[in-house]
Parts: C-alpha cells; sequence; structure tokens
C-alpha cells in the first residue's frame, strides 16, 4: 500500500516501484486522485507492459504506419493489441496516443538512430519534394 501523509499526499516510494523509461507515468508513488479510483474500482484490469516492449511498439508505429508518438504510446497500443486479441470479433476498440515522438529524440525511444540522414534516406527525402520543409 502507498504511504501517505496526514493531508492524503505520498510519503514515500511505493514498494511496487521499479525504474521505467516511459515519461508521463507515475515515477514512484501513487498520487492520490488515482488511490481513489483503485479503491473505487473504476477501472477493469490492470495491464502492466514492460518499458522495452512500449519502446519497440513506439518504433513499429512510426516505422510501419507513420504514427510518431512517445514510449507511453506504444505501451498504450501493446495494451490495446493485448486487449483486442481477447476481445470478441467485431468488437471496436479506442485506443488514444494523446502525444507525439518529437519530444522523447534523447531518451531510449532513439538509441541507435543516426541524428544525420544517411545517403539512402536523403535520396528518399528528395523523391518526395512536396513533402520537404527548407532548411
Amino acid at each position: 500500500a502507498q504511504e501517505r501523509g496526514a493531508g492524503g499526499a505520498p510519503a514515500a516510494s511505493h514498494p511496487a516501484f521499479e525504474p521505467h523509461p516511459i515519461q508521463g507515468w507515475t515515477p514512484d508513488f501513487i498520487p492520490n486522485v488515482l488511490q481513489e479510483a483503485i479503491d473505487r474500482r473504476y477501472y477493469d484490469e490492470v495491464v502492466p507492459i514492460p518499458g522495452p516492449e512500449g519502446i519497440k511498439w513506439a518504433k513499429a508505429l512510426a516505422q510501419q504506419e507513420g504514427i510518431f508518438t512517445g514510449i507511453s504510446g506504444g505501451a498504450t497500443f501493446a495494451v490495446a493489441r493485448q486487449i483486442a486479441g481477447k476481445a470478441p470479433t467485431g468488437s471496436v476498440i479506442l485506443c488514444m496516443l494523446p502525444d507525439t515522438g518529437e519530444r522523447y529524440m534523447s531518451t531510449p525511444l532513439f538509441d541507435g538512430i543516426e541524428a544525420e540522414m544517411d545517403a539512402e534516406e536523403t535520396a528518399l527525402s528528395r523523391s518526395t519534394p512536396s513533402c520537404q520543409f527548407e532548411a
């Protein structure tokens, strides 16, 4: 359980906390507003997603679908895929990715991606002049 002070604010790290690469998700405590939702069972299921899986799906969304989202967006999509795998045929599943990947350029999401384009990427870019920005 989350240790709290007199006003309800977290007084210490949550005992289940583990470091992760997902910015914007609870750092090391459960905020009181989330604790109230947990206590009142305002959710159907908690689906944990490891950081590397969030990174994998964020990269896949960018490479395969042109959707540039952050690590939390990749993790959200991973949950949607799991739910879709269990849902009845014909179900409608909404997966919101309310962020863009550009603010995560210095995170593990972009490890191994060069800052400058190589010759092949430059040639591909030049093949679509109407989609270029002035440098």
